[in-house]
């Protein structure tokens, strides 16, 4: 990526100002931005009409006060590259192309999408055929249609190749805080290479989360990964077409071609990626990593009003490789002065319903529980409905155990057994205490393990070096495939580094 490029990039990624080419669906988007906080400058351009919706029209890109910053282009996709090329001439910094019609659709899109991207040049190119950014941190939404986050100070990096993926994760009720959200379509300049690398020099993402249906740059990819291992910032990835179906429908969707699973699987413990299986294990794997404090090492104090629940964090804590330290006799001494004698005094901790709704006993069980050498806290916390007029005995309890985790030094999260029994308004508090709200017991465990294991093993993986070697990649093929025997297999892999047994060819001329 050239200079220009990258800094074209970081206009589009920091927009001080906003353009819209296209009709009412356009003036929408713009009249969203600034309901949104948008304060920048922003204009609609449209030949045909003085204003729509009430939104003033610019007649045309040459007649832009300056080159915007960012602009989202729903025009079709003839119009679509006079727009670029306009955009261009004018110094805009980066344009969106929500047109299909280029390289997925076969010879003739591809050709098209060539001309794309010459008309582009150094401007920073998102798309085509995508539903564009969402950028949550400078409250700029260059997307066609409604969307349901809020402004962050900090969060997520979501990169997906489904604009409708991003679209319901938007919608999703999960409390994710997301800083930008990117659908990249066709991939035809920026990919998720390029967008990763940028990213990573905005400090305020936490984490990356990555739907993938495969990867055109894997050179790129790489690069940006172990700059990410060496930052210390997760990145989380969802790959799709795993089946011979899902393969085909990459194809035809974003013209992406998956690979051999085998390949990516191998590629991403190399680069310490975190690999999950679906949307929800994405989701709660990022807000795990989301408040950026993560935690250093497999130990838990994990704390429930309930002996089923402790009988649940006790199964999945093993499943997923956490440890429960053992409490002292001295922990057990001073809990047995606050909990009630039929309390069981071990990790986890059923701290019983006794004490429920008495701030001092609350906070000395709290501060006995949390005085042990695990680093992290967690605690099982379901809200009841809103009608039973309950719920304030539960947010007394979430914020003592926030300002407990922050007087004893201790990373931590709150969990529900049940995902719908968190509220919004208690992850939202949790998340502005910088505390991960997960939501089911099973699901926040499995999630907590992987951020866990990502940070053991990222010291590994930068010890042994292998993260920083850039992949080779061979050129496509040309004509017929031609099958390599074991002899001619080895040769060409040796040519790539590998460590071959020495050997001899022996052909049946030869054999005694």
């Amino acid at each position: 990526m050239s200079q220009t490029l990258r800094d074209n990039l970081k206009r589009l990624l920091a927009p001080r100002h906003l353009a819209f080419v296209g009709g009412r669906s356009m003036a929408r988007a713009l009249k969203r931005c600034a309901e949104g906080g948008f304060a920048g400058p922003m204009w609609l351009v449209n030949p045909q009409h003085a204003e729509l919706d009430g939104v003033p029209c610019v007649a045309s890109i040459e007649q832009l006060p300056c080159g915007p910053d960012a602009v989202f282009v729903a025009t079709n996709r003839e119009l679509t590259l006079t727009c670029v090329a306009a955009l261009a001439a004018k110094g805009a910094g980066g344009a969106i192309c929500y047109a299909s019609g280029f390289a997925e659709t076969g010879a003739q899109g591809q050709a098209l999408q060539q001309q794309l991207l010459q008309a582009a040049g150094d401007m920073a190119l998102l798309g085509p055929n995508c539903y564009g950014l969402l950028d949550y941190l400078h409250s700029a939404a260059l997307w066609p249609v409604a969307h349901g986050g809020q402004p962050v100070e900090r969060g997520v990096a979501v990169l997906t190749q489904s604009g409708n993926f991003a679209y319901n994760l938007s919608m999703s009720d999960r409390s994710l805080p997301v800083a930008y959200m990117a659908s990249v379509g066709n991939q035809a300049q920026l990919g998720i290479a390029e967008l990763m690398d940028v990213l990573l020099d905005e400090p305020r993402v936490t984490a990356i989360g990555l739907h993938l249906e495969g990867l055109k740059n894997v050179p790129g990819f790489a690069r940006a990964a172990h700059k990410a291992l060496e930052k210390g910032i997760p990145i989380i990835a969802l790959k799709t077409g795993v089946s011979q179906i899902g393969a085909e429908l990459a194809l035809s969707h974003t013209s992406s071609l998956s690979g051999s699973d085998a390949l990516y699987d191998a590629l991403f413990q190399r680069l310490g990626v975190i690999r999950v299986s679906g949307p929800v294990s994405f989701v709660e794997t990022l807000k795990a990593a989301s408040c950026g404090q993560l935690p250093a090492g497999p130990q838990l104090m994990a704390l429930a009003c309930s002996g089923g629940d402790a009988g649940l964090i006790a199964d999945y804590a093993e499943r997923n490789a956490l440890q429960l330290p053992k409490l002292d006799a001295g922990q057990c001494a001073e809990l047995a002065q606050v909990l009630p004698g039929y309390a069981n005094l071990v990790n986890p901790l059923d701290f019983t319903t006794a004490i429920w709704g008495d701030a001092t006993a609350l906070q000395a069980m709290l501060d006995t529980a949390l005085r042990t050498e695990a680093d992290s806290a967690m605690l099982v916390l379901d809200y009841p409905a809103e009608f039973t007029g309950e719920r304030k005995e539960c947010d007394l309890l979430l914020e003592l155990f926030c300002a407990a985790l922050q007087r004893h030094g201790k990373r931590g999260f709150v969990t529900s057994a049940f995902p719908e029994l968190l509220p919004a308004s208690a992850r939202e508090r949790l998340h502005g205490h910088g505390i991960p709200a997960l939501q089911g017991v099973e699901d926040g465990l499995a999630a907590w393990g992987r951020i866990v294991a990502y940070q053991q093993r990222r010291p590994v993986l930068l010890a042994l070096g292998e993260s920083a070697l850039v992949p080779l990649c061979p050129q496509a093929l040309h004509g017929a495939s031609v099958l390599l025997d074991e002899w001619q297999s080895k040769q060409a892999l040796r040519g790539f580094g590998l460590s071959i047994p020495d050997g001899v060819l022996s052909t049946p001329e030869q054999a005694l």
